[in-house]
């Protein structure tokens, strides 16, 4: 935060997960007492989805971490780090392409599927 170009920001937003050391309005408060141009961003609870850190590590879990069959701390740490090199080199953009209004007409639709189930 003390960095440009946050130092000088009017506004910084935090895209945090919901873990327990940052969820909830005290959370924000604790923050915006440090820094008044904190604004503190919960996804919804089950949308892990939404959280990048969070697809990398599922990633890692299915490509590098299963099975388990490290010989020592070592050759797991050489195995991720490698990983993390061969995924960079191969990782592209993620272009979203579902819109707001794509979102507004399944949501409109949702009531309609509902009352003929």
């Amino acid at each position: 935060m003390r960095q440009e170009p946050y130092a000088s920001a009017r506004r910084v937003f935090w895209v945090v997960d919901n873990g327990s050391s940052h969820r909830g309005p005290k959370t924000e408060v604790r923050l915006r007492e440090r820094w008044p141009q904190i604004r503190v961003v919960h996804p919804p609870v089950h949308a892990s989805w939404l959280n990048q850190v969070e697809c990398y590590f599922s990633v890692v879990q299915r490509k590098v971490l299963d099975p388990n069959e490290w010989r020592s701390l070592a050759e797991l740490e050489a195995a991720l780090l490698a990983f993390g090199d061969h995924y960079s080199a191969i990782a592209t953009p993620f272009e979203w392409r579902f819109t707001r209004h794509d979102l507004r007409r399944v949501l409109t639709a949702l009531p309609a599927q509902t009352a003929a189930a």
